[in-house]
């Protein structure tokens, strides 16, 4: 360590050195803007080298604090701790305070340097398992033995664990303060979530008279069907058991008629009652969120184990496509608390008991969401009899609010960010300013991003608001009369297709997903390629994909040709996000009402794209003042599925 410091400090040096020695001549100064990518280019790399290049004469820019930042993270495990505690004082309360606090407390707890961490610890923000790890730990090492109860928590975590947290777990294995039951629920929770490679880590830490054969794990995880077609002849020793549960678990995920007609057939028998009702719920999870209508009465015959709400969520939506409302009930009824109160379970509880026949317990439960500005919340205000009607009245912020907003040096930084192309950072910084704003002081700085054209961060902080709102900002509509060109030009609805972009990019022009979508309408290489050759654009390149112009024409196109296939709207978005195949396969053998089918896709993305394309839609055609259609009858019913459609098989 000492050597590497001494090695950077004479390459900055000799750096520095070398300058002083050039010979005078006049020298463009560099572009502040490139220099300040390029160190963040450097820092990616961890190249501190030219990251101390480019951060040269940068030292009074609205950026210093990056570029200091960026510095200190590449060397901080070199860093003295009264310049780490300088850089927290002078920045206090911001962002780049919090991102270095986080990084110092994970570089003391790394070092075991427990005084010093939990000095540091108490005005951290944030929560991090890594960093709670490391604050049980610290506890432990000065003798604090309640924080093994507390750490109890992270051997439930559904996921790898951290460093800090996998050398507490050995610890707490070690000193006998993590049971062999509690070593199994682990196991079954990383196994059924598909973490193979921790399940086998965490057997590790099992006591030896329970251990675990290697090659009966290695055979469940990867063969099931033949450990199944031969299973072990006693069951009595849990750890042989625990192998068969894993088996039935991974046959489940590919073939689960073949893993219910195990539970029904002589090894089901020699299951214990617990384990075979965990294997059935666990079967009809699998079987629901691939809408196999079996799934339901896997459920039933799982009866009252004890579910996760992932799991009680998919029985919810498996009764909703059987009608079933009683089932409905039950799945919300097991479910946490939290869960119950999400918007989409309290409709549907309403739902189910309205269709039971307690209309007064219904109102009850659609009265809890009705006023929400949502999906769930439109549709609550439609049961109970209220119009839609546009959201008024609107807060304007004035301009000495939003001057005030403009002096905010987070909010400058942040801009700043954004117009160099710095998303992330700019994100990042943005969203830690937001904290403890009231109303009006989000409405400024939400129009400030607007002006500024980050419509994104318009949206997402106008839409904090608790009790002061304006939807103009919430729903902006730039670039209006592009969208209002190809909407005609398509005979597609205008505030379906803003809607549509709202949810896909914020109106982001140059957005670019991580899959490599790009431009306002999020289109792929591949399919606005395709589009473009269907529209007839002789001078269209791949690289003009991001133009305004371009992209919603060949955006608008391609979401005609959709509807037109498909014949919904709902059914469009779906497969704009999802393809056109995947939207098909999740309708039913029966009409299915709109809603359902939407909550009942089996894509967490998609599902939640398509609800919140369709009540954004609601708003825009609100907010224009024309004559507005309800949100159910919008979403109508969804044709069921039929022997021998014919469908645009060119769609990508």
């Amino acid at each position: 360590m000492i050597l590497r410091r001494f090695v950077l400090g004479l390459a900055l040096a000799a750096l520095a050195g070398a300058s002083l020695a050039a010979p005078k001549r006049a020298q463009k100064a560099p572009d502040p803007d490139q220099a300040i990518v390029a160190a963040q280019a450097a820092f990616a790399a961890g190249d501190a080298l030219k990251l101390a290049r480019h951060s040269a004469g940068l030292e009074n820019h609205l950026l210093a604090p990056w570029l200091e930042y960026w510095r200190m993270k590449l060397r901080l495990e070199e860093t003295p701790d009264a310049e780490v505690e300088a850089f927290l004082e002078r920045h206090a309360g911001s962002h780049l305070a919090e991102r270095l606090r986080a990084d110092w407390l994970t570089e003391l707890g790394r070092r075991a340097e427990w005084d010093a961490f939990e000095r540091a610890a108490p005005l951290l923000v944030q929560d991090d398992l890594e960093i709670r790890c490391y604050a049980w730990s610290a506890r432990l090492a000065r003798g604090d033995s309640g924080a093994y109860a507390e750490a109890r928590a992270l051997w439930l975590e559904p996921r790898e664990l951290p460093e800090s947290c996998a050398t507490l777990a050995a610890a707490m294995a070690g000193a006998g303060e993590a049971d062999a039951e509690l070593l199994w629920q682990r196991v079954r929770l990383l196994a059924q979530n598909g973490h193979l490679a921790a399940a086998r880590r965490a057997l590790a830490f099992l006591p030896a008279d329970e251990a675990v054969d290697e090659r009966l794990f290695a055979q469940a995880a990867t063969a099931p069907a033949r450990v199944l077609a031969s299973p072990p002849r006693r069951l009595e020793r849990r750890a042989t058991r625990e192998m068969v549960l894993l088996a039935v678990l991974r046959l489940a995920r590919g073939d689960r008629p073949a893993a219910a007609e195990v539970l029904r057939g002589p090894l089901g028998a020699r299951l214990p009652a617990a384990d075979l009702a965990y294997l059935w719920g666990r079967l009809g999870y699998e079987a629901a969120r691939r809408l196999e209508p079996e799934g339901l009465d896997w459920f039933r015959r799982a009866g009252d184990v004890p579910m996760q709400d992932e799991q009680l969520e998919w029985k919810a939506r498996a009764g909703l496509r059987a009608e079933d409302w009683q089932a409905v009930r039950d799945a919300i009824d097991a479910m946490s608390a939290t869960a119950r109160r999400e918007q989409a379970w309290s409709y549907w509880y309403g739902r189910a008991l309205g269709a039971q026949g307690n209309a007064e317990g219904a109102r009850a439960y659609f009265l809890r969401i009705s006023g929400e500005p949502s999906f769930y919340g439109l549709l609550a205000a439609e049961e109970l009899g209220y119009i839609p009607a546009a959201p008024t009245p609107f807060h304007e912020p004035g301009e000495e609010e939003v001057a005030a907003a403009r002096s905010d040096v987070r909010l400058q930084r942040s801009l700043e960010l954004y117009r160099l192309g710095l998303r992330l950072e700019a994100t990042r910084e943005w969203r830690f300013a937001m904290r403890g704003m009231d109303d009006a002081r989000l409405l400024a700085a939400a129009e400030l991003a607007r002006r500024a054209g980050v419509f994104d961060r318009a949206i997402n902080t106008a839409s904090q608001t608790e009790q002061r709102h304006n939807f103009r900002l919430r729903f902006p509509a730039p670039f209006r009369e592009v969208f209002s060109e190809h909407a005609r030009l398509h005979e597609l609805e205008e505030a379906w297709v803003l809607g549509l972009v709202r949810q896909e990019s914020r109106f982001i022009a140059d957005a670019k997903s991580p899959a490599g979508a790009r431009g306002l309408m999020q289109l792929m290489p591949r399919t606005a390629s395709w589009m473009a050759r269907k529209a007839g654009l002789r001078d269209y390149h791949p690289s003009r994909v991001g133009e305004v112009r371009t992209n919603v024409a060949l955006g608008t196109g391609y979401l005609k040709l959709v509807l037109a296939d498909l014949g919904h709207p709902v059914l469009a978005c779906a497969a704009y996000n999802a393809g056109p195949g995947r939207a098909r396969r999740w309708r039913d053998a029966r009409p299915l009402e709109g809603a359902v089918y939407a909550e009942t896709i089996p894509f967490n993305e998609t599902r939640d794209y398509v609800k919140r394309v369709m009540s954004n839609t609601m708003y825009y055609a609100l907010l224009s003042g024309g004559p507005v259609m309800p949100l159910k009858e919008r979403l109508g019913v969804i044709p069921a599925r039929a022997a021998g459609e014919r469908f645009n098989g060119e769609l990508p």
